[in-house]
């Protein structure tokens, strides 16, 4: 057989180039980060897990931000906490300013939630996540003025029609209209608060359903945004750090949140009008979280809409989680089994 030849490759061939939207800098943070993140948000929701159902909701968030911490400190970042867990309801906390992460590589923002849902976690209830969400530092919006928000989330579809200043019947036509569906086909998820009253009877008069959650409304918004979820968008006052945590998922898979501060007391209000807020802005995806380069991981607590929850036998310890790049718009699902017995320091004593 003849010998085979081949001409050389010049020096400055390349076998693939990748596209330059896709390509990070030595300063940022690069694709390998999603799974290390994931590996944070397991380890929180496996400690966490140990306490479904036994009604104590900050032995539930204490476990799983003691996971969380620790595991934080391993990941190849130099990262600030800018939105910490705890402040609202007096739990354990990963508190604002503290720096995680093994302080090399690419300087971030961190929002980090152990459990969004401790109280689904505590009553076994569906729907609880751990959360967390990475950006390039300086590129999430400061939320510690008030920690309420007005909110509207849907999906690609609608994302350029909707606007929080419009009525909500007229939203929700417009959703109808990108969808192309009839108002009355609408699914609306709303956090099941007496003062959502009014804005479930407005959905209502208008011709959609409504579809409460007790809580976790970050779970409800990355439900409104991605497609086939039975859920076409969510309205209504929730937490502004969830916002911006939920924010960072929606710039990976698209669609739209819109938010307005909502300041509970006189207060909240002049705290936020001396950090120079303006109260009757909208604030958009993009003003929440600025970066184009950022990440969101859950793994599931209890079972829910978007992930099974952990599930615990003899030997093997069982998760589902989510992870997301905005600047390449990734989704992977992520299925893992442990071995229980090296996550024995975690369990419930």
């Amino acid at each position: 057989m003849p010998e085979t030849k081949f001409s050389a490759l010049p020096d400055d061939a390349k076998y693939s180039t990748l596209s330059s939207a896709l390509a990070v800098g030595d300063d940022e943070p690069d694709r390998n980060l999603a799974l290390e993140l994931v590996r944070v948000t397991e380890a929180a929701a496996i400690a966490g897990g140990h306490w479904v159902g036994f009604g104590d909701k900050n032995k539930a968030d204490g476990a799983a931000v003691d996971a969380m911490r620790s595991f934080l400190h391993t990941v190849h970042f130099n990262g600030v906490v800018v939105i910490g867990e705890g402040e609202k309801d007096e739990a354990p906390m990963l508190f604002n300013g503290e720096r995680v992460g093994d302080g090399t590589g690419p300087e971030v923002d961190v929002a980090v939630d152990p459990i969004d849902g401790t109280r689904l976690t505590a009553l076994g209830i569906n729907n609880a996540l751990a959360v967390l969400a990475v950006a390039e530092r300086g590129t999430m919006f400061d939320p510690s003025a008030v920690f309420y928000m007005e909110k509207l989330v849907t999906g690609p579809e609608a994302a350029d029609m909707v606007d929080l200043r419009l009525p909500v019947k007229q939203n929700l036509h417009l959703i109808a209209k990108a969808k192309g569906v009839k108002v009355n086909q609408l699914n609306v998820m709303v956090l099941d608060r007496d003062r959502h009253k009014p804005l479930v009877e407005e959905i209502r008069a208008a011709g959609a359903r409504t579809r409460f959650i007790m809580d976790g409304d970050v779970a409800g918004a990355i439900a409104a945004a991605r497609s086939n979820t039975g859920v076409d968008a969510l309205m209504g006052i929730g937490g502004t750090p969830e916002g911006i945590v939920a924010a960072c998922a929606i710039k990976a898979l698209g669609g739209v949140i819109q938010g307005r501060l909502w300041p509970t007391s006189d207060e909240e209000k002049q705290k936020a009008l001396d950090a120079g807020h303006d109260l009757d802005r909208v604030l958009s995806t993009n003003d929440l979280v600025t970066s184009d380069n950022c990440y969101f991981a859950a793994t599931g607590i209890t079972d829910g809409d978007l992930l099974r929850g952990v599930r615990y036998t003899k030997d093997r310890v069982v998760t589902q989680s989510i992870v997301m790049r905005s600047k390449s718009g990734t989704v992977r699902f992520v299925d893992a089994e442990h071995h229980a017995n090296k996550w024995e320091s975690y369990a419930r004593r």
